[in-house]
């Protein structure tokens, strides 16, 4: 496909004047990691030690920048992104600091979308965890170049190498040690930096200011026996420092950085580093690695996206004078200023009171106040350029994934997609004065999340509600009482189940003839169904021939098809992984028209799939359960007992085993409680959706009769 660059003038002195710092000293980086590992406490240090904070925050006593939220200080987690901008060396650095608990992965993936690179960051201890996996995986998806930071060194049972081992074997990368710890454990008290021969040393926790220092000599021949290694997977991906290698001539510091940051922005290698974040250890040289090996908005390619009319598609450079494009990854109902909308400028510059367009919606929109973020406090700006992360206030038709563009210039971005919840509850208002209320506090929750939906029984008259996790739910209902003070009764959460077919269904045709005293409805219609790949879900294909039926009615059985299959074939849930074909119909020249072939559509899809030996599918989640050893074979059987597949049983470190399963979501509700019992509280386990799978027929008969 022929990529079409659209002519922009070229960059002026004036546009270089109107920055207080070049492009190419931007950063914007995201610290993502597995729940626990350190995540917050490594912003608090990073915003202490660039002179944004002068006092350290901690996660225990919720008293975080980043964490702000009445629920993630009471829960020691955090829940929603928060962006904040800091200084280190004359660049600025955009950082957003992500959630680590899987029911919040939204939060992750479309940060990581506007992201150009990110700290990954492990547990010394545990090493490469579940979630570990998942963001690394949306990392990949995106391309965003990384640098890994082993934390927690302090810790009994801290390795600095088995961690690194770990992120080569389980997530696929080429990790590249560029730092020797000094000291292990308890004994944990610097580093030696391997590309230019000195040692960090601190000797003072509080202030966190290291002592740089010639390596000791009791550490030199083991440092450099690491920097040989070290230097030979960086020469790989350079020709010309391969062949000053061979050749056996002396590879400049300078030299190593450059060539290191080359083949982390092309995705090559992840340099990683050690330290510990709670007690001030290793940010510094943290810090130091954003500079020199993350990318700056110019060193990746430029965005591409496509005319909103002919689909063609157009690049936009990173530069000021280049019509507008940004993207919206995030909507925050702020309960002092009003409805936020984040987003990332990927080329022109943003003015506050300017006229953009929603290129998304095709709606123009106002841009009424420019903000930049610290967390949850604001500054306002009068223009925000190319390359930048900010908040903008005015914007009411304007949601996750859309695209502002110059409204001269329109472009539409590739959006951001999101999985789909597996988890609901009823909720009900107490009051009528409460209805308005639910309604109007689910519709801001929603539309700042993009995994919250919301939906309504049809058989029983309540709102219904769904999301990626109980924890999920229970955050967004305690949201939804303590912000918008809705007094509600809460059901207990249930499984998003799913429908779908078993068996082909051939030709099955159905008529909707309906007479009045007037003007009549008919629509004859043909389908044929059949069981879909996977999490295909519903596919439409049309193969009427001759005009059998008029074109204009072809869309109005498929959105026919579709509203039924929303609304289920068995016991409600929505049908999916159905391969829909439309063979042959006919219509009345008087009588047919748009009602009646969408009438047609879901009731001919109704009683095809009652032929096609409907089933109900369940989600399967993929659990990781962390035990102490002498509790392995208690928790294994627990599982069983759960209908839970065991994939693998891994040693960790301290005599730890992570157990790997599938297991249907359905038997994990309230599993933390029982697992602390089970384990005299030293059990921890994360889990994750899967995939569906077909649920068993004694089961499938419970559920319908409202057992379960």
């Amino acid at each position: 496909m022929v990529v079409v660059k659209e002519a922009v003038p070229s960059v002026g002195q004036k546009i270089d004047m109107a920055r207080k710092y070049p492009l190419e000293r931007y950063r914007n980086i995201g610290i993502i990691a597995h729940i626990d590992a350190g995540k917050t406490t490594t912003t608090e240090r990073v915003l202490f030690h660039t002179g944004r904070t002068h006092r350290i925050g901690s996660v225990d006593d919720g008293t975080t920048v980043t964490d702000w939220m009445d629920q993630e200080k009471e829960r020691g987690i955090t829940i929603v992104s928060a962006a904040v901008t800091a200084m280190w060396r004359d660049y600025v650095i955009n950082i957003i600091d992500t959630p680590g608990h899987i029911d919040f992965t939204a939060e992750v993936q479309r940060s990581l979308r506007v992201l150009d690179g990110g700290i990954v960051i492990f547990d010394a201890v545990q090493g490469v965890e579940p979630q570990s996996e998942t963001v690394w995986r949306q990392a990949n998806l995106y391309s965003v170049p990384r640098i890994c930071f082993i934390n927690k060194m302090d810790r009994v049972g801290a390795s600095y190498e088995n961690s690194t081992a770990m992120i080569a074997d389980r997530l696929g990368a080429n990790p590249i040690m560029v730092q020797m710890p000094i000291g292990n454990e308890r004994d944990f008290r610097g580093v030696i930096d391997l590309i230019d021969n000195r040692a960090f040393i601190w000797n003072d926790e509080l202030e966190g200011k290291p002592v740089i220092e010639d390596i000791p000599e009791d550490l030199i021949d083991e440092a450099q026996a690491r920097r040989a290694v070290m230097i030979e997977l960086i020469v790989e991906h350079d020709d010309n420092l391969m062949e000053k290698f061979l050749e056996g001539e002396e590879i400049s510091s300078e030299e190593l950085k450059r060539g290191l940051r080359d083949a982390v922005i092309a995705g090559k290698a992840t340099p990683v580093f050690c330290g510990s974040s709670l007690r001030n250890k290793g940010v510094q040289p943290l810090l130091d690695a954003v500079i020199d090996y993350l990318p700056s908005p110019i060193d990746i390619p430029p965005v591409i996206g496509k005319k909103p009319e002919t689909n063609e598609e157009i690049t936009r450079e990173p530069r000021d004078d280049a019509p507008l494009s940004a993207l919206v990854f995030k909507i925050v109902t702020d309960p002092y200023v009003g409805r936020l909308a984040y987003l990332r400028i990927y080329s022109g510059k943003l003015t506050k009171g300017s006229k953009v367009l929603n290129s998304t919606k095709q709606k123009r929109e106002r841009i009424g106040r420019l903000l930049r973020m610290y967390a949850d406090r604001r500054e306002d700006v009068e223009e925000v350029l190319s390359g930048d992360i900010a908040a903008v206030l005015g914007m009411k038709n304007t949601f996750t994934g859309d695209t502002i563009s110059d409204p001269a210039n329109p472009i539409i971005l590739e959006t951001i997609t999101f999985p789909k919840p597996v988890i609901f509850l009823a909720i009900e208002p107490k009051t009528q004065a409460d209805q308005d209320k639910m309604g109007e506090a689910l519709r801001k929750l929603s539309e700042e999340d993009p995994t919250f939906q919301i939906g309504h029984d049809e058989n029983t008259g309540q709102t219904v509600i769904w999301g990626m996790g109980e924890l999920h739910l229970e955050v967004l209902v305690d949201r939804m009482l303590r912000e918008f003070n809705v007094q509600a009764n809460i059901g207990i959460p249930r499984v998003a189940y799913r429908e779908s077919i078993s068996k082909p269904v051939h030709e099955n045709e159905f008529r909707y003839v309906k007479q009045t005293g007037g003007r009549g409805h008919f629509a004859h219609i043909v389908l044929s169904l059949e069981p879909g790949k996977l999490g295909s879900g519903i596919e439409f294909i049309d193969k009427v021939r001759g005009g059998a039926i008029p074109r204009e009615f072809i869309r109005d059985v498929e959105s026919g098809v579709r509203q039924a299959a929303e609304s289920g074939i068995l016991a409600g849930y929505p049908a999916t992984d159905i391969k829909v074909t439309l063979l042959d119909g006919s219509a009345h020249e008087v009588d047919s028209s748009s009602i009646a072939f969408r009438m047609a559509g879901s009731l001919g899809f109704r009683q095809a799939a009652q032929q096609g030996n409907p089933i109900l599918l369940e989600p399967i989640m993929r659990a990781e359960i962390v035990v102490p050893g002498d509790h392995l074979g208690d928790v294994t059987g627990d599982l069983s007992a759960r209908k839970a597949s065991i994939e693998s049983i891994e040693a960790r470190a301290a005599g730890v085993q992570a157990i790997i399963s599938f297991v249907p979501l359905s038997e994990m509700f309230g599993y933390a409680t029982d697992l602390r019992s089970m384990t005299q509280g030293r059990g921890v386990f994360t889990m994750e959706f899967d995939h569906y799978a077909q649920v068993a027929e004694r089961v499938t008969k419970s559920i319908l009769v409202g057992a379960r």
